[in-house]
């Protein structure tokens, strides 16, 4: 088996979702609490269960470990005495997980810091664990079998999460776990966006990622991808955007449509996207309803072109743009780089050395990007003004999603050191 085969990407969020939603600084206290904040990053750690807790900025320095599967006996329990749940359990194991289990894809922390709330795909659902005694404060099951990608909303109260073999997307109460609305998708929903006046919800589908028919000529096995417009006030859909016209158009016939991390301009009037097997990224333009750039990136020569070797048939997958808008950073997955790029002229920057890198952010305080390498089991900041390395900090097993949270001043790891 491949080094590509033997390391995992989750089968796509985003960025200006949780910019919007958390304050530049930790230092002032939520109203009626006593106990100020600290800005972090949690890093999921999604083979090994955990979450790491670094600084949100300067050197990175890991503050703590979380547990994020505290209940592990009790689900296996409950899967092992289902024979449909223990099937879907294994099947993921053995397909996007490459033999390992799925603990933790994606985590958000509540406005007070008190919590943080987990999609856990293995488990096919969501929990929210207490950051002061590593329990469960609640559990919602996902329709389907696996919990995928999740956003919160700018004012911090709801979580979306999507439902991957559900076709559907779920958005809930961050402080108490009640759904409050779902979304029909397509298939296989992965990235969820909400607009910054918190009205609107992007869902992304991806569709079959797990399959080997991955020639453009069977593209059209992969399934119903397409992304989502919700209300999020009443949860209905008010809008379909398929990207395969919009490809077609510019005569990327052979171009899969299944839009994978993606992040707005800070106006939103672009949508910048990466999608399945391309090493590189496209603006759309909203308001014309159609991709006005593409930026093609760099391939490593170490690099096949054959894309059975993609896991999930991604290339690359990892999107973030600075706060100002003028630089995006991007997770060159399989070419094992990443990069800055500049907005106005589609120029990248050095191209910083890392393997796997399955995720990008944007740090605390605005100046670096940082991505997750999920081949070394690290994070690394890079300059967004240099587009140069900054610092590496290691991990635990199988590093994916990172997210800016907040936690208590004084807060310690409960449990997982």
């Amino acid at each position: 088996m491949s080094v590509f085969r033997r390391r995992h990407l989750c089968s796509l969020t985003a960025a200006l979702a949780l910019a919007t939603a958390l304050p530049a600084t930790a230092a002032a206290a939520e109203p009626g609490s006593s106990a100020a904040l600290r800005e972090v990053l949690f890093v999921g750690n999604n083979w090994d269960g955990t979450a790491d807790v670094i600084e949100s900025a300067d050197d990175f320095t890991r503050i703590g470990r979380i547990d994020v599967v505290p209940d592990k006996a009790e689900r296996m329990a409950e899967i092992n005495a289902d024979p449909i749940r223990w099937i879907a359990f294994m099947t993921i194991r053995n397909s996007v997980g490459e033999g390992h289990d799925q603990f933790v894809d994606d985590m958000y922390s509540t406005p007070d810091g008190k919590s943080v709330v987990v999609s856990r795909p293995s488990f096919a659902d969501v929990v929210s664990i207490d950051l002061a005694s590593g329990r469960i404060n609640w559990r919602f099951q996902v329709s389907g079998f696996r919990a995928d990608h999740m956003a919160v909303s700018p004012d911090g109260e709801r979580v979306a999460v999507s439902a991957s073999t559900g076709n559907a997307v779920h958005v809930l109460d961050i402080d108490t776990g009640r759904q409050l609305g779902k979304a029909t998708t397509g298939d296989k929903p992965h990235e969820n966006i909400f607009t910054k006046d918190g009205k609107y919800l992007y869902n992304m589908s991806i569709g079959e990622v797990n399959t080997q028919t991955d020639a453009p000529w069977l593209d059209w096995t992969k399934g119903d991808r397409r992304i989502t417009v919700i209300d999020a006030t009443t949860y209905r859909q008010v809008k379909v955007i398929d990207m395969r016209a919009r490809l077609d158009a510019i005569g990327l016939k052979d171009f899969s449509d299944a839009v994978r991390p993606a992040v707005f301009s800070p106006d939103e009037s672009k949508l910048y996207f990466q999608v399945s097997f391309f090493n590189g990224f496209f603006e759309y333009d909203l308001a014309t309803d159609r991709i006005t750039r593409t930026k093609t990136l760099p391939k490593n020569p170490a690099t096949s072109d054959d894309r059975t070797t993609f896991v999930n048939d991604s290339r690359h997958h990892g999107l973030s743009m600075s706060p100002d808008g003028t630089k995006l950073c991007v997770a060159g997955t399989m070419d094992d780089y990443a990069t800055v790029v500049d907005r106005a002229t589609l120029q990248e920057g050095p191209l910083v050395t890392a393997s796997k890198p399955y995720w990008a952010t944007v740090s605390g305080d605005g100046r670096s990007c940082v991505v997750s390498e999920s081949g070394t089991d690290q994070v690394t900041a890079i300059d967004f003004a240099t587009g140069r390395k900054v610092v590496s900090v290691p991990v635990g097993d199988h590093p994916q999603r990172v997210r800016l949270g907040r936690v208590a001043a004084d807060w310690t790891s409960p449990s997982a050191g």
